[in-house]
């Protein structure tokens, strides 16, 4: 054993992290019919699908491998990110520059791998398929149909990471109502305002067996013992295979365990882009930010919503 091996072994958050794992094997079943045949994560943002979007955070976190795991009809995901010669040859000879340059933009990214999950058996399940790939090394997890608007999150969960050791999982506060959507989890607080101990999880609880309003958001980062558990984990919640049971074991173990798991507290903007609604208001909220599109859209905006609110456009 040389110097290097033996320092990963007695320091296990010695590793950097430099591995996605982005799951995107659903059935997009909210969306439907329009994702019977395209992928939920490739529906648009304005002009750029969702999935984009995560891998562009991903290397802003500078996480340049990404592992895409996916099923059956997300072929346009490997496209997406692949080159398109043709078209990037027509767009070159009618001297359409911007154009071709975001067309080729998504291959650039990053190294992006795929391998698929055979049959949707939950996001425990979708995270062990990536165990060949990134093997013994620390990985962050990226839920494809979650945009979060802060780049620093995910870098300041990997520091977490790398400081405290164990796995950490981003943190949202949400109204009591919302509990059962999510994950809970039940925390304790550390000596930085921004980081807590996970003492409890439990996935989609009632408002009365909830922990806690703090709810895990699609962004983790796993140390790479969460596989042994993953593999004898049961079914639990709707018969799939929960990250968050696996989880749950960590977080009662020592370090060489894996364990323990931290909280990220996160007070930013998440966009859930697998729900209709919030879906909607990213598309408009993005497209309300960019130059090109708000000079026209803000005051049609404005006047749609007086107009609405007096009963004058036919609802």
């Amino acid at each position: 054993m040389n110097a290097d091996t033996e320092h990963t072994r007695l320091n296990p958050a010695s590793t950097p992290v430099t591995k996605a794992v982005v799951p995107a094997a659903g059935l997009g079943t909210r969306f439907l019919p329009a994702t019977k045949a395209t992928p939920k994560e490739m529906l648009p943002i304005v002009d750029k699908p969702a999935i984009q979007y995560v891998v562009e955070e991903a290397v802003a976190a500078r996480l340049d491998d990404v592992l895409m795991i996916t099923g059956r009809n997300k072929r346009s995901i490997e496209d997406h990110f692949d080159r398109a010669h043709e078209l990037e040859e027509t767009l070159e000879a009618k001297g359409e520059h911007e154009r071709l340059k975001a067309v080729r933009e998504p291959d650039g990214l990053a190294q992006v791998h795929y391998v698929r999950q055979g049959q949707p058996r939950g996001l425990g399940h979708a995270v062990l398929c990536a165990e060949a790939h990134v093997g013994d090394n620390p990985f962050a997890v990226l839920l494809g149909d979650d945009i979060i608007d802060d780049a620093e999150l995910l870098r300041r969960m990997i520091e977490v990471r790398q400081q405290r050791g164990g796995s950490v999982v981003a943190l949202m506060e949400v109204d009591p109502e919302q509990v059962s959507r999510y994950g809970c989890a039940g925390i304790e607080p550390t000596d930085e305002d921004d980081v807590v101990t996970v003492t409890d999880l439990v996935e989609k609880p009632s408002p009365e067996q909830a922990p806690s309003r703090w709810a895990i958001i699609g962004r983790y980062v796993c140390d790479p013992a969460v596989f042994p558990v993953l593999r004898r984990t049961p079914p639990g919640r709707g018969g799939e295979i929960q990250l968050t049971d696996a989880l749950l074991e960590l977080a009662g173990s020592g370090r060489e365990q894996g364990g323990p798991v931290y909280g990220v507290l996160f007070r930013g903007r998440r966009y859930d882009t697998g729900d209709k609604g919030d879906y909607i208001r990213t598309v408009v909220e993005f497209a309300c930010r960019r130059p090109d599109l708000r000079d026209e859209l803000l005051p049609w905006l404005h006047d749609f919503v007086q107009d609405r609110y007096r009963g004058d456009a036919g609802f």
